[in-house]
């Protein structure tokens, strides 16, 4: 599947053959470290165990997903709330993968990125995992594991943070691990149903995060083209395929980028790209937010990237626009 690629954050997505979920469960795997960040992975968990309730499994299925709490030697793991959750020792059970494995964070990841036993696990494990997502300081984890050896990637969402500044946007970093979840739904059971998954949990989101395709002949080609282009924008902070995109416009994929270029007088990945910039001008201008923050915000991955962005986009740095910028206001 194709995806708009922007270079942001840090992709780890294999190829596997797509499963049967009415024959097996998809794995997830939830990694935590003690002082994890709770309202994170336990939204994530309510995501995966709702929809197991919505899909209707009959009599005798497996439900679409088997959600795992993890950890390094097992047993109680205490959040940084001190609220403690029950988890299996990561072993030789776990070592053909997960569908999706989510590592979150808290001070404990710190010494686990140090840990050659966790990283070699992680190394192992992620060769046979469909995705790898990280909450927090869990992104430490996986980055001192280093990357798959492997050909098909695809974008992988840094989740949140678990500092000071993150307690004060839980709302906003609980919201990235919900549409990460649902991002799984909607691929593996269907748009309606991630849809239904995110009115019961995060009522009133779900036409944003989760829009169905339009139905045929109520709109024009012109209207579900900015339709999806609105899309793009309210979700622009975190990864957009053109999949997604396609479907909210109710179109295929080749239809969709020929149409959206006709449309919009560039491609889907230029007018993404425009408004993640544009955006991050807008943070550059009107906070003190520290570019690494601003980048994470408007989709673009980190400071170093949105870094080479600006300088081959606009021939100056971050700062360098930030400094302009304000001059010419006090000016």
């Amino acid at each position: 599947m194709p995806h708009l690629h922007l270079d942001t954050a840090r992709v780890t997505w294999l190829h596997t053959p797509t499963l049967n979920v009415r024959s097996a469960a998809r794995r997830i795997g939830v990694l935590l470290f003690d002082g994890f960040w709770l309202l994170g992975p336990g939204t994530v968990v309510e995501m995966f165990q709702t929809a197991n309730e919505l899909s209707g499994s009959r009599a005798g299925e497996e439900p679409p997903y088997e959600v795992q709490f993890l950890s390094m030697d097992g047993g109680s793991v205490a959040s940084s709330s001190s609220a403690r959750i029950w988890t299996d020792r990561i072993d030789t059970r776990y070592g053909s993968g997960f569908d999706v494995l989510f590592i979150a964070g808290g001070y404990g990841a710190h010494e686990a990125a140090l840990d050659e036993r966790l990283l070699g696990w992680l190394r192992s494990v992620q060769t046979r995992t469909r995705a790898i997502e990280t909450i927090g300081e869990g992104r430490l984890v996986l980055e001192a594991a280093g990357p798959a050896e492997h050909d098909g990637l695809q974008v992988n969402r840094y989740l949140g943070s678990a500092t000071a500044d993150a307690v004060r946007s839980a709302a906003n970093d609980r919201n990235d691990c919900a549409r990460s979840a649902l991002m799984f739904i909607k691929r593996d059971l269907g748009a309606e149903l991630a849809r239904s998954v995110a009115d019961r949990v995060m009522p009133g989101m779900a036409a944003t995060w989760v829009p169905l395709p339009a139905e045929g002949g109520t709109l024009s080609v012109a209207e579900k083209i900015r339709a999806a282009a609105r899309w793009m924008e309210a979700n622009c902070d975190r990864p957009v395929s053109v999949a997604d995109a396609a479907q909210v416009a109710a179109m295929s994929e080749r239809n969709f980028l020929r149409r959206f270029k006709h449309e919009m007088q560039v491609t889907p990945s230029d007018y993404l790209l425009q408004v993640r910039l544009r955006i991050a001008c807008n943070f550059l201008t009107e906070t003190e937010l520290p570019v690494d923050k601003i980048a994470r915000r408007s989709g673009t991955g980190n400071g170093d990237r949105l870094a080479k962005i600006f300088r081959k986009r606009m021939a100056l740095s971050p700062t360098e626009y930030r400094a302009r910028s304000r001059v010419a206001t006090e000016a």
